[in-house]
């Protein structure tokens, strides 16, 4: 799930892919490059290696628009790309990059075209995380940071013939979640941009939407209800999204939340409404936002980082006005759970380029703690408060996160995993999942292991094993998020879509795993490696 500030998923050893195939490539000229939904301008327009069908940008495309720093040698003819602790080092006309001193091949090197270093966009942007998708009825490639990831519930068994209409048993046996995440930030799954201002359309490309998810096996979905403070549902509190009409503010004549859950359950599957908490843009400039959205409401509240808009989390008014958002749709609609995405504290800090809290660390640091201790008790003070809010309303409510997939490493903290990510939760997100376990503040936690079982730097077997210890003996589920949009990617473990069902066997051998939910709808619709067949059989629904 995606999405979240920059999902850096490790030190990235991936060989180059292409964006699309020999026949698409050929028929394109302009491209256009977006990430988060947000265009990134281009003084020099991409272009593609015809042989190698390979994008190329402009160096400036990947500092200004990716947020990395980036140096180009004359001398050497080399460029540097320095992002989130992550170092890529590409030589005019070598074949291979060097990626945190490691060798990696390279289809397609630097290049110089009209006085710009052009530089291949899939490989970057994959070594810094981001997950490239090309659409080619539009002629765009959309990159996007995390599940969101992003960036995760109580569940039901799979509906049977007749179970049309019947709201699922939140109290079921939770073994047989399978769930997955539906973007709306930047129209990723739902809905389309050609069905802005299309209420039918919009309903019925939700229903079909549903009606393919059930077909593969799922039994519930994690619905995105909140992108960027801004909502798919009529709010007191924040603006209507972009992503339903194509302007932020404007009414779309219906209630989506109101219609995705009554077709939801219509079908016996379970509804949890998905909140990026502290995102309060995907562009930086609040002045092209609502009168009535947070971010011109109560500047004060508001971090510019990386190009976009965040909430503090460090003051407490800021904290209780997304508590209060998120009641909103506790209170007034028949959901079956909270949900969570990754998005906390952003990463990719540098000593030049902080997130700017320090005035609100001074204010409000009563008890004396470092930095980052201080962080994390504001993220859990959250998520402490919100549970209870939303127990004390509705207690057959779930809560639970959907936490980035590594808490620490073992050679950080010896309790951690034995991994080697340049990115952990705890650590780059403020974000104590253990404490959350250890206190039952959540329901359930959804940690994103989008890595293979051969993925030396982070297995997912060692992965898996991890997190059921932690919520051993304890209250809270455990969900798996995957990450089948990996598969067909050139990163290692991904060239088979057994990939997938190999993870699903791995997890029936631990008894702690409660489920899955997979990243995301679109990707599971895409049918990668026929894993739609994959997935039916496994699920004993195949005819």
């Amino acid at each position: 799930m995606k999405f979240r500030t920059w999902l850096i998923p490790l030190l990235a050893l991936v060989l180059l892919c292409p964006v699309f195939g020999k026949a698409e490539a050929a028929s394109y000229g302009t491209i256009e490059i977006y990430l988060d939904g947000v265009s990134l301008p281009s003084d020099t327009a991409p272009y593609i290696k015809p042989k190698q069908n390979v994008t190329m940008v402009p160096l400036r495309v990947i500092s200004e628009g990716l947020g990395a720093q980036v140096e180009w040698s004359q001398v050497a003819q080399t460029a540097t790309i320095l992002k989130d602790g992550n170092t890529l080092i590409l030589t005019m006309g070598a074949t291979v990059a060097q990626v945190n001193g490691s060798s990696v091949a390279l289809d397609v090197s630097v290049e110089r075209k009209q006085a710009r270093t052009m530089v291949p966009l899939r490989f970057v942007s994959e070594q810094l995380g981001l997950h490239v998708d090309w659409n080619q009825q539009q002629g765009t490639i959309s990159l996007t940071s995390g599940t969101g990831s992003n960036s995760s519930p109580n569940s039901s068994e799979q509906p049977q013939p007749g179970n049309q209409g019947q709201k699922p048993n939140p109290n079921e046996q939770q073994a047989g979640l399978r769930g997955v995440w539906i973007s709306t930030v930047a129209n990723l799954d739902w809905p389309n941009k050609s069905s802005y201002g299309k209420v039918e359309e919009q309903k019925a490309e939700y229903t079909q939407l549903l009606d393919e998810m059930q077909g593969i096996g799922m039994n519930a979905v994690f619905v995105q209800v909140r992108p960027s403070a801004d909502s798919i549902y009529p709010s007191k509190l924040v603006p209507w999204t972009s992503y339903l009409t194509g302007t932020a503010g404007k009414d779309p004549g219906y209630d989506p939340l109101q219609f995705t859950i009554e077709e939801t359950h219509r079908r016996g599957m379970q509804y949890h409404a998905w909140f990026n908490p502290f995102r309060a843009s995907t562009g930086g400039d609040a002045s092209k936002l609502p009168a009535n959205h947070v971010a011109n409401q109560h500047p004060d509240w508001i971090v510019k980082f990386g190009g976009k808009l965040y909430i503090n989390p460090g003051i407490p008014a800021a904290r209780e006005h997304v508590i209060d958002a998120i009641m909103e749709v506790v209170k007034g609609y028949d959901i079956d759970g909270v949900h969570l995405d990754d998005y906390f504290y952003p990463t990719g800090e540098t000593a030049s380029s902080p997130f700017d809290d320090a005035s609100a660390y001074q204010k409000y640091n009563a008890n004396g703690l470092s930095k980052g201790d201080w962080r994390r008790d504001n993220i859990n003070e959250f998520v402490r408060e919100l549970n209870n809010r939303i127990h004390n309303e509705k207690s057959k409510v779930s809560f639970g996160i959907s936490p980035f997939g590594v808490w620490r490493n073992k050679s950080i903290d010896p309790t951690g995993s034995d991994t080697r990510a340049g990115v952990t939760t705890y650590d780059s997100m403020y974000a104590d999942v253990r404490k959350w376990i250890q206190n039952d503040w959540v329901d359930y936690v959804a940690p994103q292991i989008y890595w293979s079982m051969t993925r030396k730097e982070a297995r997912y077997d060692i992965l898996a094993d991890w997190w059921a210890k932690e919520v051993k003996g304890t209250n809270v589920k455990l969900y798996i998020g995957h990450a089948p949009y990996k598969l067909g990617t050139s990163e290692i473990g991904w060239s088979s879509a057994s990939e997938i069902t190999d993870q699903l066997d791995y997890n029936r051998q631990i008894p702690e795993i409660s489920g899955s939910i997979f990243f995301s709808a679109k990707d599971l619709r895409k049918n990668p490696l026929g894993l739609i067949p994959l997935l039916q059989s496994y699920f004993g629904l195949s005819k």
